[in-house]
């Protein structure tokens, strides 16, 4: 096939996945659609490699062997797409995915447990006839696509485009684990992650928001930084685990567990520090916690327990107590609650803004997520502002409210290229736009008694045109004459017509 653009790429991908619905939910079948076209992916690569060692060695099958061996990866024997292809009409067909997946996990250590369907499940594909015809319709149409002729690049893109795509399709379900790419792009760049920078997302979900940030730091020409993350759903961290590998990602760590209550980003020292920390975490999650963390081990809710009810503040807490002291940075996404609640969160907010970390809370527009529709911020929290970091002499927080501005779409808002640059460039030259953003001092947050709430320092209340009463009241009575006179010709009207 010919060199594919991105867009084709995308469309072949996404008709070829949803010729296979119906038979699932697509918040499970996206599992199956993206496992596919990872191990499309994989089958393309290795057939490509063995064609080249052919060309090179001929029938020196012992040499080509060899070489193989130091591959990216290992294909074992019969476990290629192809094979399967080739076997498609065979009524076990799920079964003998499954056993190729396998054999794949176990031949290559860094692809341990990665395949977590199971593609011969009657519980969820339906019986035998239903679940093969869904299994040949995903082989079909994945033969289609030579992966061989687009670029890592590309083929990356286009995987989290299909992430992205089910996640709009399947709502709240397949949104969950996914942040939507301009906002991603937003929060990666207001981060402003250097080069030899460790990059941590504790909610990594399918990884899109980690890949950002590090994608900042190569727009230098610099490869080197290193990403790090931890996901709670198994499916979804598998997703990014074949998201860091489809980008060339191999040494990203990325870890499977509860962040909160089981954190395994650790070193000999207790929690890994990083140099910049982001996250989208579910907004206000309940029953968070577990019983005993106010002795939490790591010390991480010194401030103050957040209310079990909603988990905001917990991960606040533990993004910042990861970030390097007096250098690292935090930038995290919020429902607007953060910014106002009382309590055990009031307190927590305080505390924070007394010890001079935040450093600027961004309003965004409502509908910009899959899952909610309601606004939601961003909080940048700064170490460097500590006593003996850089920034210790800054002692104020901007304020940006973007609410206003943004693409509107039938079932989702988004954000332009422009809304994103302005957003970037007020935060980082923190300027002060009328009606737009605003520099707040200690002492103004203090009289608002610590409450963040955008509105109270950035006033974008809009003058009313001014109101000539006597003419609006001459109108009126003009208005009624003319009536009255209508009215007069109408009865005139009706008793000519003897009514």
């Amino acid at each position: 096939m010919t060199k594919m653009t991105q867009d084709d790429l995308n469309n072949l991908l996404w008709d070829a996945a949803n010729s296979a619905r119906g038979t699932v939910d697509s918040s499970i079948f996206k599992d199956y659609a993206l496992v596919f076209l990872f191990y499309k992916y994989m089958s393309d690569i290795h057939k490509a490699e063995v064609q080249k060692l052919e060309d090179r060695y001929g029938d020196d099958k012992e040499r080509i062997e060899m070489r193989l061996k130091n591959a990216r990866f290992i294909m074992p024997e019969g476990a290629s797409f192809y094979d399967i292809y080739a076997q498609q009409s065979a009524d076990n067909i799920g079964e003998i995915i499954n056993i190729a997946l396998r054999s794949i996990e176990d031949t290559n250590p860094i692809l341990k447990d990665i395949f977590t369907v199971d593609f011969n499940s009657q519980a969820v594909l339906g019986q035998t006839s239903q679940r093969n015809k869904m299994i040949r319709n995903l082989i079909n149409d994945f033969n289609k696509v030579d992966l061989t002729e687009v670029g890592d690049d590309i083929l990356g893109n286009a995987y989290m485009y299909l992430i992205e795509k089910f996640g709009s399709d399947a709502g709240k379900k397949g949104g969950e684990f996914f942040t939507p790419h301009v906002l991603a792009q937003l929060l990666a760049q207001l981060a402003e992650p250097k080069e030899g920078d460790r990059i941590c997302d504790p909610a990594c979900g399918s990884g899109g928001l980690l890949l950002m940030a590090g994608e900042e730091i190569e727009k230098t020409g610099s490869q080197n930084y290193a990403l790090y993350g931890q996901e709670k759903t198994g499916t979804t961290y598998n997703l990014a685990r074949m998201n860091m590998f489809l980008h060339g990602k191999d040494s990203a760590r990325i870890e499977w567990g509860d962040t909160l209550n089981t954190p395994l980003l650790r070193d000999e020292d207790g929690l890994m520090k990083f140099d910049v920390v982001v996250a989208n975490p579910p907004f206000s999650l309940d029953k968070w916690g577990e019983p005993g963390l106010e002795n939490d081990k790591y010390n991480r809710f010194w401030r103050g327990m957040p209310p079990a009810s909603k988990g905001d503040y917990a991960f606040i807490c533990h993004m910042i107590e990861t970030a390097k002291v007096k250098e690292g940075r935090v930038a995290v996404f919020v429902p607007h609650g953060v910014l106002f609640r009382g309590s055990s969160e009031g307190r927590i907010r305080e505390s924070l803004i007394k010890e001079n970390l935040l450093d600027a809370v961004i309003g965004l527009p409502a509908g910009l997520f899959q899952t909610t529709g309601i606004p939601v911020a961003i909080l940048i929290f700064d170490r460097t502002r500590e006593q003996g970091g850089a920034n210790e002499n800054r002692k104020d927080v901007l304020f940006i409210d973007a609410s206003k501005e943004f693409v509107s779409g039938k079932n989702q808002n988004t954000l332009s290229d422009e809304h994103i640059a302005k957003i970037v460039d007020t935060y980082k030259n923190r300027r002060e736009i009328e009606k737009y953003s605003h520099i707040a001092t200690f002492d103004e947050i203090k009289e608002n008694d610590f409450n963040l709430n955008i509105p109270r320092y950035v006033d974008t209340f809009e003058d009313e045109e001014e109101v000539d009463l006597i003419k609006v009241k001459a109108d009126i009575a003009k208005t009624e004459a003319e009536l009255a006179e209508v009215q007069e010709k109408m009865k005139k009207y009706l008793e000519e017509l003897g009514v």
